[in-house]
């Protein structure tokens, strides 16, 4: 797949500070995601888009993860359409796991990815 001139980082350009926004579905959610980011899954995104333009910060950039960089890599073209600065993040977060990063489940435990 190729999805023309997608702004994409790899995992270790991440930093604590960086808004993570999580477009993988409920049960990949609840095996394990980053801490402190935002799920809203792909299939839902137009609908719940209002969101991410509330929990965003202000002219920052959005780093978009799914399992592996497909599904980010569109809802990323997408917000790039909107004006929004969204960068995908490639590998998504079986790079982030892969990176020692932590994954956690929504009760704060040791999560997976999925």
């Amino acid at each position: 797949m190729h999805f023309g001139s997608v702004p994409t980082v790899g995992v270790d350009a991440l930093t604590p500070a960086d808004f993570l926004l999580d477009v993988r579905e409920d049960d990949e959610w609840e095996a394990g995601h980053a801490e402190g980011a935002l799920h809203i899954p792909m299939s839902d995104f137009v609908a719940r888009y209002a969101e991410l333009t509330e929990k965003a910060p202000e002219g920052g950039k959005v780093y978009v993860l799914c399992r592996v960089g497909g599904r980010s890599a569109q809802v990323t073209q997408y917000l790039v359409q909107q004006g929004v600065d969204a960068v995908n993040v490639e590998g998504g977060m079986q790079s982030w796991e892969a990176a020692g990063r932590p994954v956690v489940t929504d009760q704060g435990g040791a999560g997976t990815v999925i």
